[in-house]
């Protein structure tokens, strides 16, 4: 089958796109023939190796973290699907990532139907940031009428949020360029701030929940706009000790999160807020959920481009620019 990979972390070089082995199928495991996968900002972490203390992968490592497809074979022990079924999915870390492929093999557990109203592109937009916004609000457990400051509102799990926030009956606070102001209006914010003329610090206060995809900087200003308790939940930097913890890091990994995180830490405690690191769980049985609420019409997908398999290179590059709008999905076959 042809993928895109890398054989050691790099910055600079491209995917490598050549033939790869099929994948080896196990007993509860289903192999699905993709038809497209989305991109995500883990991506090009993973390969400039921004990631390597949390996740640890071996090379040659085809990259991709979500996807959709359709069932082609089954292990003997699956009962959930049958070849033939529309899928989508986003991979656990025991299976590892790998979705820029013709094929991908993994558990039963982390798998959903496709949503009917979606084309096979918008489905597989979904799983990653669909499950990261589940997971973050079902930590947060807001009530409804209470406010959520999300950072960045234009990008992927910023559309997926705002959409998912609006359903619980929350308060929106954004940030993003006046030419999004009205796209974002439409999914339901209700306060929009230009980042590039005002400082959100400046206008927002009294917030119960920041949800942090942006820099330390930016992290370290929200903790501002809180009220007392209100949390921080990150998924972009940095991790904490309860996170090392949760996944199993050795000891010498949980003293380097520690010396890491001390800063945001200390920062939180002295603004009597909370602060946690979270990376999603895949979760098949979160996906359905998500599913219900898409085929509603609750949620929609939001995709800037979709690019062609050969063209993946291009779109990475593209992601990491910080331009996109939504998500950006590779249409694999």
């Amino acid at each position: 089958m042809k993928a895109f990979f890398i054989t050691k972390y790099d910055k600079k070089t491209p995917l490598t796109f050549e033939e790869r082995p099929l994948p080896v199928l196990g007993e509860n495991d289903v192999l699905i023939e993709m038809k497209a996968a989305s991109l995500n900002p883990i991506d090009f972490k993973v390969k400039h190796g921004d990631m390597k203390i949390i996740l640890s992968y071996k090379f040659p490592l085809i990259l991709g973290n979500d996807g959709a497809g359709v069932v082609s074979k089954i292990g003997y022990k699956v009962t959930l699907f049958k070849p033939g079924d529309e899928v989508y999915f986003r991979p656990d870390k025991n299976s590892g990532i790998g979705t820029l492929a013709e094929f991908f093999a993994l558990n039963e557990n982390d798998i959903a139907l496709k949503p009917k109203n979606l084309s096979m592109e918008e489905a597989a937009s979904i799983p990653l940031v669909g499950l990261t916004c589940w997971q973050i609000f079902k930590k947060a457990n807001l009530q409804k009428g209470q406010k959520v400051f999300i950072q960045a509102g234009s990008g992927g799990i910023g559309t997926f949020a705002i959409q998912f926030a609006k359903y619980l009956g929350l308060t929106v606070a954004t940030t993003a360029s006046t030419k999004n102001f009205e796209m974002l209006k439409e999914l339901g914010a209700d306060i929009l701030i230009d980042y590039k003329t005002q400082n959100f610090e400046d206008i927002l206060k009294d917030y119960d929940l920041v949800l942090n995809t942006q820099d330390e900087e930016n992290l370290i200003k929200s903790m501002s706009i809180l009220k007392p308790g209100g949390k921080i939940i990150s998924i972009s930097t940095p991790p904490d000790p309860q996170f090392a913890k949760e996944w199993g890091m050795n000891w010498i990994m949980r003293m380097g999160v520690r010396f890491i995180s001390a800063k945001v830490r200390r920062l939180a405690k002295k603004h009597h807020v909370d602060y946690s690191f979270l990376l999603m769980d895949s979760s098949g049985s979160q996906l359905q959920e998500i599913t219900k609420l898409i085929e509603l019409g609750i949620i929609k997908p939001v995709i800037d481009q979709v690019f062609p398999f050969e063209k993946t290179n291009e779109a990475l590059a593209y992601i990491e620019s910080g331009h996109a709008k939504g998500k950006v999905v590779i249409k694999v076959k």
